[in-house]
C-alpha cells in the first residue's frame, strides 16, 4: 500500500457552469435537482452509484466511489451557463423534450432561476444555428475578459468555493491547428487580433484556465488539446479533459469491439448510421460540424483492434460512419450497426445492433461525473490532460505523440487504478495467482 496524496477537502459550494444550455446541460440540472428531492436515482452516474474494490477478493472490501474519495455533495453543487437562445433552463428543457411534463414541473422554480447569461458565438462554427443572446466585443481578447467576468460574478453570487465547466454546447465545424495555437503567445496575440482560427469553445477554455478552472470538453471540437491551450494549463496548474461525450453507439464499439478482439474474431466491414433530430442532430447536418464527429467516431476501432498488428483480422476492415437529422426522433436517438465478422477457417457471420438510446440521458450523468471528477482532480494538485477519464470521450485527449487507449474496460480500469493510486491503496491487476500459492 503506496502513500495517498494530499487532496484538498470538498468544502463549500461546487459551481458547475455549462457552455451551452440545450438538452444535454438542462437534462443534467434536473437530474441532480430530482435526486436531490428523493424523486429519482442518479441511474448511469460512477461518481454515484460505482463501487470500487480495494484490495483481496478475499478482503470483501468494495466500498461506493462516493464513499472512497472526498468528491462534492449533490447537495452542494450550484449551475450555470451560456446560450445563444435566451431560454432559462425550465423553458429549454421544455422545448429539448428529453424529459416528461411529470418529472419537469416539480423542478420548475429551480430551473427558471436559471438564466443563461449572453454567449460567445460565431455562426461560422455552428452554421445552422443562430440566436441573439450573444455577446458584443471588438476582439475576442474582450469576449475572453466578459466570460472571465461572468465566471467570477457567477461564483460570488452563488458563494462557490470553486468551479468547474462542462462543454454541453454543440459541435463546431472540423478545424486543425494552426500558428495561432502553436503557443500561449500566439494564442494571445490572435485573441487580441481577432484570429478567425480561434472557435468560440477555445474562447471559454481559455477564461477558464486563465482564472485557475477546470475544462472538460464534451464535444469534438478542437478546444484544450492546442499547444497554446495545454501550455496555459500547465502554467496555471489546471486539469483539463475531452473530447466528446461517449454515449450511444460509440459507447457500443468500445464494448463490442474489445470483445470481439479478444477472442481473434475478424473483422471485414463495420457499418455504422444514426437518426437524431434534436438540436445535436439539426447542428451536425452541417457537413463540416458532421465532420468533427466522424473524426472521433472513426478513430475508435483503428486503436482497439490495431489492424498494423492483427493484418489478417483487421487489416482490410472497412469502417463507414453517417449521422442523419430526422425530427421526429427528437432527442430519442437510433443508432443502427451491420458488424460483418469471420471466424475459424474464415466462415463468415453477422452482429446487428440497433440502439433506441435516449443521447441526452447518456449524457447527463457524463457531465455530472466529469464536474465531480475534475473537480477532485484540481484538489488533488493535478494539471494538463487528465487521461483517467477517457472513459467518458469518444476520442480521448493524451499527451502529445500517444495513442489513445478506447478499449471501455481498460478505461475503467485505468479510472480505478488512478483513485487507487491517489488514495494509498494497491493498484489492482487482476493477477490473481496469490490465491493459489502454497
Amino acid at each position: 500500500m503506496g502513500q495517498p496524496i494530499t487532496i484538498k477537502p470538498a468544502g463549500g459550494r461546487l459551481g458547475i457552469l455549462t457552455p451551452g444550455m440545450g438538452a444535454v446541460a438542462t437534462t443534467f440540472y434536473a437530474g441532480v435537482f430530482a435526486v436531490r428531492q428523493e424523486r429519482a436515482m442518479p441511474f448511469g452516474s460512477l461518481t454515484q452509484m460505482g463501487r470500487i474494490r480495494l484490495g483481496k477478493r478475499t478482503e470483501g472490501r468494495n466500498p461506493l466511489i462516493a464513499d472512497f474519495v472526498p468528491l462534492a455533495n449533490l447537495n452542494e453543487l450550484v449551475f450555470g451557463g451560456w446560450d445563444p437562445f435566451p431560454d432559462n433552463a425550465f423553458e429549454a428543457a421544455a422545448k429539448a423534450g428529453v424529459l416528461a411534463a411529470k418529472d419537469l414541473l416539480p423542478l420548475r422554480e429551480e430551473l427558471e432561476a436559471i438564466r443563461p447569461m449572453p454567449a460567445v458565438f460565431d455562426r461560422g462554427y455552428v452554421r445552422n444555428l443562430d440566436g441573439d443572446n450573444v455577446k458584443g466585443g471588438e476582439t475576442k481578447m474582450d469576449l475572453a475578459r466578459q466570460l472571465m467576468e461572468d465566471m467570477q460574478r457567477f461564483k460570488s453570487d452563488q458563494n462557490c468555493e470553486r468551479l468547474a465547466v462542462v462543454w454541453c454546447g454543440s459541435t463546431e465545424v472540423y478545424t486543425q491547428p494552426k500558428d495561432v495555437h502553436m503557443s500561449l503567445e500566439q494564442f494571445e496575440r490572435g485573441l487580441r487580433n481577432n484570429d478567425p482560427d480561434i472557435a468560440p469553445s477555445q474562447i471559454y477554455a481559455y477564461a477558464a484556465l486563465t482564472l485557475g478552472i477546470p475544462f472538460a470538453n464534451g464535444a469534438p471540437n478542437l478546444t484544450v488539446e492546442t499547444p497554446a491551450l495545454l501550455e496555459l494549463a500547465h502554467q496555471n496548474s489546471v486539469p483539463v479533459c475531452g473530447k466528446d461525450f461517449k454515449t450511444g453507439q460509440t459507447l457500443m464499439k468500445t464494448i463490442l469491439a474489445p470483445g470481439l478482439k479478444a477472442r481473434m474474431l475478424g473483422i471485414r466491414g463495420w457499418f455504422s448510421t444514426n437518426i437524431l433530430g434534436n438540436r445535436d442532430g439539426e447542428v451536425l447536418d452541417d457537413p463540416d460540424s458532421f465532420r468533427s464527429k466522424e473524426v472521433s467516431k472513426l478513430g475508435v476501432l483503428e486503436t482497439i483492434l490495431q489492424p498494423e498488428q492483427n493484418p489478417e483480422l483487421y487489416g482490410d476492415l472497412y469502417h463507414k460512419v453517417r449521422i442523419n437529422y430526422y425530427p421526429p426522433h427528437g432527442d430519442n436517438k437510433e443508432g443502427w450497426d451491420n458488424i460483418d465478422i469471420f471466424g475459424w477457417l474464415g466462415y463468415p457471420m453477422q452482429i446487428k445492433v440497433d440502439f433506441l438510446c435516449r443521447d441526452s440521458i447518456l449524457a447527463a450523468p457524463i457531465a455530472l461525473d466529469l464536474a465531480l471528477f475534475m473537480d477532485l482532480a484540481k484538489r488533488a494538485g493535478q494539471r494538463g490532460v487528465q487521461e483517467w477519464l477517457s472513459f467518458y470521450f469518444k476520442s480521448p485527449q493524451t499527451a502529445p505523440g500517444l495513442y489513445p487507449e478506447h478499449d471501455l474496460f481498460i478505461q475503467q480500469t485505468k479510472l480505478k487504478n488512478t483513485l487507487r493510486h491517489w488514495m494509498g491503496e494497491e493498484l489492482i491487476t487482476h493477477y490473481g495467482g496469490e490465491y493459489y500459492e502454497e
